[in-house]
């Protein structure tokens, strides 16, 4: 495939434009330690972890589903018994997340603008409409988009709705993100270009093993490595 015959680039938005997961990790912790009296720290994240997949079919992706679970994980801890203090505390972790300024990651802006114009840019992302949509906004990156997709999954029936709803077939299309599960995988599987670029932290529900053996798949360090790749797709 030549560059030239792509015309579409999706960009996932967590951790790809801007930093997500480290704020988890953070309140993960703030939230073992606030239940430290009931249950070592270990068991306590596994329970989250548990409770956070039991409800992804519920609630979603994101910060408010994520909220719900530690409430769910602190009453399963303490076997009913958490005390409305620390109920307070989690929710006050929630609303800090809520609120956190976003912190766009390297090359992000910059390889965007070189790009814009050039191709479709569409931003692909999952989670919570209104926060999503907040750290859109604060990134200052939303002029740069095309469009703008917040589904409530990625997987390869998404990927081909949102590539020919472009105007162009999936063939034509690539999607750049740092999870192989949602943003890379499936839209490999729909028939377009898949490009992983690694974060330091990634959610457990996300680890996959990589398509090393797939043409289409590829994989760059950080995103301004990006118009690079391009050129080298002859």
């Amino acid at each position: 495939m030549s560059s030239s015959s792509l015309t579409v680039i999706g960009f996932d938005a967590d951790d790809t434009l801007w930093q997500n997961e480290y704020f988890f990790r953070l309140t993960e912790e703030k939230f073992a330690a606030l239940l430290c009296d009931f249950a070592k720290s270990d068991h306590i994240t596994e329970r989250l972890i548990e409770a956070e997949r039991r409800n992804l079919e519920f609630y979603g992706y994101g910060i408010k589903g994520f909220t719900l679970s530690m409430i769910e994980t602190a009453i399963e801890v303490t076997e009913d018994k958490v005390p409305a203090a620390i109920l307070h505390d989690i929710l006050r972790a929630g609303r800090e997340m809520l609120r956190h300024p976003v912190e766009t990651l390297p090359y992000v802006r910059e390889t965007l603008m070189e790009l814009h114009g050039r191709y479709r840019l569409v931003l692909i992302t999952k989670g919570d409409l209104f926060d999503q949509e907040r750290k859109l906004a604060q990134s200052g990156l939303g002029e740069l988009f095309d469009d703008v997709q917040i589904v409530s999954e990625k997987t390869r029936d998404t990927y081909q709705r949102i590539f020919s709803s472009a105007g162009r077939s999936p063939g034509e299309s690539m999607m750049v993100g740092n999870s192989l599960k949602s943003d890379v995988i499936p839209a490999i599987e729909a028939g377009g270009v898949g490009v992983h670029i690694p974060h330091d932290l990634t959610w457990i529900h996300e680890h996959v093993e990589p398509p090393l053996n797939n043409s289409r798949f590829h994989s760059i360090d950080h995103l301004g490595e990006l118009p690079e790749l391009l050129g080298k797709l002859t």
